[in-house]
């Protein structure tokens, strides 16, 4: 049960009658009759509660930062009409700042043996599946005096997928590709491409590529064109230890990570080349292996929504494992994890070796712009220290991109906002070379 605020009026009004009109203990008991007989009146007639029946529908998935709405359809099987305020609960991380109060709460009045549709807009601003909490109706009698009042669990779920917010850079790096792939006037030539077409011979060209034979029954020279190869393996692994964990401006590592792995996939995707995903700390958190072109991002961004780092040590041995065991053929591994000093020298380091002796091995770490700004800072005592904090973390994570160089791995070490196209570009230089 639940008193409204025409109650508290109507007790203030008697209140007032019983002091100036009748004050006496008969006057009190005649008012607060009045009030209570309101109030039971309101309880009575209002439409029960408990018997509402509650289903649900609409959206399962969104991309984080955009909206999803969420369809609660009421009937009301009894014979009373429902004048109702509704709350439709979901945990903060489902809405707009300051979006949820409205957002969640709606009027509605439903005569007997109808229904209605309410619609709530969510607007997830984390990563993850969103459980909707329970739905609580207060169903007001006719004097709008009390109401009843009770709770509905309504379950569903809505998973919030990565943004992908580097998807603005795919259009001009898939321009570059064309040009890479034959599609333009530029085309590639050198070892380890695709033979794709002959030509005739121009000033410039590789005397190399001269193909004698066809030539000789041309009368003319002729030189062979090349296209990058296709159906080349990569395999993206996700480094989702206490490294990942640890916040770039107002999220954390993984989510810059997972952006970048998402615009290489969407490239990779487009050049015809086959790309799996492992996540992995101690233990494998999730694995995506054999999905079609057209299957491959919406499943790459369904494992990723429910991604979390882990509060522990990355047990790199287990990784470089599992990484073999996903790639037996010559592929290109992109390992996306931290320079720190202290995880790089226990156990990253160890292992580069051993994938890059069989495979094209990348590393790409996300950078802390905030370490450029504290570097130069001189105004204080407090600033010197700090700068020299900074240039220390900054020459660290420089030894260890230089050892992880020599050791034969591609090393990319950049903001959030830069390295997702670092790491296509990256791509793209491999298949130019013929790497891939």
């Amino acid at each position: 049960m639940a008193l409204t605020g025409r109650t508290a009026l109507l007790a203030a009004l008697g209140a007032l009658v019983v002091g100036l009109v009748t004050p006496s203990w008969a006057g009190i008991a005649a008012v607060t009759g009045v009030v209570l007989l309101g109030v039971i009146a309101d309880l009575v007639l209002a439409a029960p509660v408990r018997t509402l029946r509650l289903e649900r529908a609409g959206d399962t998935r969104v991309r984080t930062g955009e909206r999803a709405q969420v369809e609660l359809t009421v009937t009301n099987p009894s014979g009373r009409v429902l004048r109702a305020a509704v709350r439709d609960a979901w945990p903060p991380s489902a809405w707009q700042s300051g979006s949820s109060y409205a957002a969640s709460r709606h009027r509605v009045g439903i005569p007997g043996g109808e229904r209605r549709r309410l619609v709530t807009v969510l607007g997830p601003t984390r990563r993850g599946d969103h459980h909707a909490t329970r739905v609580t109706i207060r169903s007001h009698g006719p004097l709008g005096l009390a109401a009843r009042q009770g709770s509905h669990g309504v379950p569903w779920t809505v998973r919030a997928l990565p943004p992908f917010a580097s998807r603005r850079h795919l259009p001009s790096r898939l321009a570059r590709l064309r040009e890479l792939d034959g599609r333009t006037s530029v085309l590639t030539r050198g070892q380890g491409t695709e033979f794709d077409s002959l030509r005739e011979y121009l000033p410039g060209d590789d005397v190399r590529s001269i193909d004698w034979r066809a030539s000789a029954r041309r009368h003319t020279v002729a030189v062979r064109t090349w296209r990058p190869e296709r159906d080349r393996h990569i395999l993206i692994v996700l480094d989702t230890g206490r490294g990942a964990a640890g916040r770039v401006g107002d999220a954390p590592r993984l989510d810059a990570a997972l952006d970048a792995a998402l615009l290489l996939t969407a490239l990779a995707t487009k050049a015809g080349d086959r790309v799996d995903l492992l996540a992995h700390d101690r233990h494998r958190r999730a694995a995506v292996v054999g999905r079609s072109p057209a299957d491959i991002l919406p499943a790459f961004t369904d494992a990723m929504a429910t991604l979390e780092p882990t509060l522990v040590e990355t047990d790199h041995r287990a990784l470089a494992a599992a990484a073999l065991r996903m790639a037996p053929h010559r592929s290109l591994i992109v390992l996306l994890t931290g320079l720190d000093n202290g995880s790089a020298e226990d156990g990253l380091l160890a292992r580069i070796p051993l994938l890059a002796k069989r495979h094209e091995v990348v590393v790409a770490s996300v950078a802390d712009p905030r370490l450029d700004e504290l570097a130069t800072a001189r105004g204080t005592v407090d600033d010197v220290y700090g700068a020299a904090a900074a240039e220390r973390t900054r020459a660290g994570r420089r030894r260890t991109a230089e050892r992880l160089t020599r050791l034969g791995a591609t090393v990319l070490d950049a903001p959030p906002a830069a390295l997702p196209p670092a790491l296509a570009d990256a791509y793209l230089a491999l298949k130019a070379a013929g790497r891939l």
